[in-house]
């Protein structure tokens, strides 16, 4: 089992920023992929970037490339999403998620094993 605890959310204005922190516990060696997904109220959860546990190859949704940047800390077995120039549409609770078996695919919520408790982002115009 992998264990995924967020942390980083808050309030901030918009054009500000904020740094979100995954941190992975247990059997982090079964981890290909981990990602951000966002949910808004009355919306599906979003996929927002993901990052492959080698720290190498990143991938990010069109609506915040130039904006947001994943990545991981090896030692701290710490995946991070540093937030720029956030927007009020930003607004919603960020997951982290890890899958345990390597797939093309990055984006879909399907394939992913773990999940954390979420964090809450709100963005005030």
């Amino acid at each position: 089992q992998v264990q995924l605890v967020e942390s980083g959310g808050g309030l901030v204005q918009a054009g500000g920023s904020l740094r979100l922190s995954c941190a992975a516990s247990g059997r982090t060696f079964s981890i290909v992929t981990v990602a951000w997904f966002c949910q808004a109220p009355g919306k599906e959860r979003e996929f927002v970037a993901a990052i492959r546990w080698s720290g190498i190859t990143t991938y990010y949704a069109d609506s915040v490339k130039g904006r947001f940047t994943i990545s991981r800390d090896n030692a701290k077995n710490t995946v991070y999403l540093q937030m720029n120039s956030l927007k009020p549409e930003d607004t919603a609770v960020y997951y982290c998620a890890a899958d345990r078996a390597y797939t093309e695919s990055y984006d879909s919520t399907y394939k992913y094993d773990y999940w954390g408790q979420g964090t809450q982002v709100t963005v005030s115009s």
